[in-house]
């Protein structure tokens, strides 16, 4: 499986990497790392790894400017879905390859690899790496463990196994990864920031069915002086409240004229839901984006039914 695709970028002179819109460092660091591990081990190669980019990830590493070319190998990562992928003219490949830890959504992929009992996409390339003859260095080696312990919330999620430790503990026995530098750049934040996340927790509303929600306005934004991304990934920081079972963050991004709507659940499955509104993601974390208020309201609804049916079977 994995040879498969290395067979694949052997073949071609041109690779781009792509992946969703609304960067994450999964998303990023995966693009990063086989990018620079394409290019350690085939170096007369063009490879770039496209995007638009996040103030909030300036320092996990530099994506490329997107440049013409033509007849080039095509390789999306950490998205299940063709609609959310950016920055990307399909048009331009002759090749189409999928990498991805999400559940099967849309297959739009000449060849797709997706093991959705991942941790993440970062996992899956760890594993790549080590099963072929893909290169890796300390920077490499560092990028993956970033994007694996973001997405897995330093491996609190039960997507992580025993597999996922056991390759995490080969790169550190092979590579030097800094756990200081890792966890700086994926936590260190501006205080504005953790002042919006003061005024989440004191005006999240909370309904009976144990259901907790936040709209964040773009007055709220500009009140707090952080952009529409840092408020929306705040998302994960509210586990673990008694008396919440799944929470939603609502985002107003003026910029795109959208609504970005976050979910977690530590209890029913809510990735159902945020696809009957083209959203998607894990049975545990989604996400969508929406073009009105309304039609985010319409979002609450259902998940407030479907906690209500969650507590009564429960």
């Amino acid at each position: 499986m994995y040879n498969e695709v290395v067979k694949k970028i052997k073949e071609f002179d041109t690779i781009v990497i792509a992946r969703h819109i609304g960067v994450d460092p999964d998303a990023l660091c995966s693009q990063l790392a086989l990018r620079d591990s394409i290019l350690l081990t085939y170096p007369e190669k063009k490879v770039l790894a496209i995007g638009t980019g996040s103030s909030r990830f300036l320092n996990f590493g530099k994506l490329d400017k997107l440049e013409k070319f033509q007849d080039a190998l095509l390789i999306i990562l950490d998205t299940p879905d063709k609609k959310r992928v950016d920055s990307l003219d399909f048009s331009l490949g002759s090749y189409l390859i999928k990498i991805d830890h999400h559940p099967l959504m849309d297959q739009y992929c000449d060849l797709e690899i997706i093991e959705d009992d991942k941790s993440s996409t970062c996992e899956i390339l760890m594993n790549m790496i080590d099963q072929t003859e893909l290169k890796c260095n300390d920077s490499i080696a560092e990028l993956l463990y970033m994007g694996l312990a973001s997405d897995s919330n330093r491996f609190l999620f039960n997507s992580c196994d025993y597999k996922t430790f056991e390759i995490v503990s080969k790169y550190f026995k092979n590579y030097h990864i800094s756990l200081d530098n890792v966890y700086e750049k994926l936590y260190t934040r501006p205080i504005n920031e953790v002042r919006l996340e003061g005024y989440i927790s004191l005006n999240m509303k909370i309904t009976k069915n144990k259901l907790g929600y936040i709209v964040i306005t773009d007055d709220i934004i500009n009140q707090y002086g952080v952009d529409s991304a840092s408020a929306g990934n705040m998302i994960n920081n509210f586990n673990y409240i008694k008396e919440i079972l799944v929470w939603v963050t609502i985002t107003e991004d003026k910029k795109n004229n959208q609504f970005r709507v976050s979910i977690r659940s530590r209890g029913p499955k809510i990735n159902t839901i945020a696809e009957k509104y083209n959203g998607g993601g894990h049975p545990y974390a989604s996400g969508i984006k929406l073009k009105s208020l309304d039609d985010a309201y319409h979002v609450l609804e259902d998940l407030d039914k479907e906690l209500e049916n969650y507590i009564i079977i429960e």
